[in-house]
């Protein structure tokens, strides 16, 4: 099939749903399929790139339905599969509403959404109700849609949503065969050897939930414990500045807190070195506020390098999520919780084996080729239709 991705946002810009999309393009290419991302001109194509990628947006505004629909009628695709996340779309509400119009550039071709999440456009000021209408209309215009994880299957098949497919995502950092020792990493990255380290992946979002981490490390440190924490990755993301704020308030939380000198911040890596901090931490902590859930690309990147997490309980049951096999589960906003989650898996060498384990088993449903193979048969299904 001649399968079209847009997004957002798009490498090199740093941001999970244009990794996700790299990735996910490149393995429907090798499942033989002939793939193209449209996404908009920010940033210069990778060198070399297997996947052809149309920088043709200039805003994610009404005029990028035209610039979309022009380039993709001259490619003619038989399917398109759109990557959608308010803020990888600067918050605007423009492509929500592609779809009704789609038809016109791309005929017959069934168009299907991805929800990255179910949060919604900024829109307008006071728009209110709107906000919520235009993700149920950008729902119901598509013909299919497609889910990452089980809370937001939940929420529109409650809304009476049919044509509704839950794929989760897989990391967006593929760990290399030959990943160093601990030691090892740590020289190569100029991060202490003489402490257990504890890792955060992501930006800063209040979501995430990196000021309790903070406290929890606090009180451990206060307890005795010599423990220091990496922030793996970039700080904010390009396409949501809203996020500058609490990540200048967590660097001042660090001062007041005396953890200047417990905390390090790897900065915007590429891959290999994103891998390396992996291998250099004992344990990853992801205390997510809103609870952990399969459409965070942090804990599927944790449990592709073989790390033991602690996060918080989920919203909604996960049956694959086993606690004390492959996870350590506490409650959210609990820094004392987390504290005492993080000294067990540092104490207990069995234990964080056990997790370690248990993170690379459960891993490999997260596989790439296994989530091309999924995408490849929802058009197949559609197509049917």
């Amino acid at each position: 099939m001649r399968l079209a991705l847009i997004t957002g946002e798009y490498p090199p810009l740093p941001g999970g749903v244009g990794d996700y999309t790299r990735e996910l393009a490149r393995a429907l290419q090798a499942r033989g399929h002939t793939v193209a991302v449209w996404t908009d001109r920010r940033g210069v194509g990778e060198a070399g790139s297997p996947v052809p990628v149309h920088r043709v947006v200039r805003r994610w505004d009404l005029t990028a339905w035209w610039a979309l629909g022009r380039s993709l009628r001259a490619w003619r695709p038989e399917g398109v599969l759109l990557q959608y996340q308010a803020a990888a779309y600067g918050l605007g509400g423009a492509m929500n509403l592609w779809p009704a119009l789609a038809r016109r550039w791309i005929g017959d071709a069934p168009l299907v959404v991805t929800f990255h999440d179910l949060r919604v456009p900024y829109l307008f000021p006071k728009a209110g109700p709107l906000r919520e209408w235009s993700m149920r209309f950008l729902a119901r215009a598509a013909d299919g849609v497609i889910v990452t994880n089980h809370e937001d299957e939940l929420r529109l098949r409650a809304q009476g949503l049919r044509a509704l497919w839950r794929i989760p995502i897989g990391s967006n950092i593929q760990p290399p065969p030959d990943l160093p020792d601990p030691p090892e990493a740590r020289r190569r990255l100029g991060l202490p050897v003489d402490r257990p380290l504890v890792g955060f992946f992501g930006f800063l979002h209040p979501s995430k939930g990196f000021d309790v981490l903070l406290e929890a490390i606090a009180r451990l440190r206060q307890e005795g414990m010599a423990i220091g924490l990496v922030h793996i990755g970039a700080s904010v993301a390009p396409s949501d500045p809203s996020q500058r704020g609490y990540a200048a308030a967590c660097r001042q939380r660090i001062r007041e807190l005396g953890l200047e000198d417990a905390v390090w911040e790897t900065g915007y890596r590429p891959p290999e070195e994103i891998s390396l901090a992996f291998a250099a931490v004992e344990v990853c902590a992801l205390p997510y506020r809103d609870g952990v859930s399969f459409r965070r690309g942090t804990l599927m990147a944790a449990l592709a390098h073989g790390r033991a997490v602690v996060s918080t309980f989920p919203r909604v049951p996960i049956p694959e999520l086993r606690e004390g096999e492959n996870i350590l589960l506490i409650p959210p906003e609990d820094p004392a919780a987390l504290a005492r989650a993080l000294g067990r898996v540092l104490a207990e060498p069995e234990t964080r084996a056990r997790l370690e384990e248990g993170a690379r088993r459960l891993a490999e449903i997260f596989a790439w080729e296994r989530i091309a193979a999924q995408v490849e048969e929802v058009f197949r299904a559609l197509r049917a239709r």
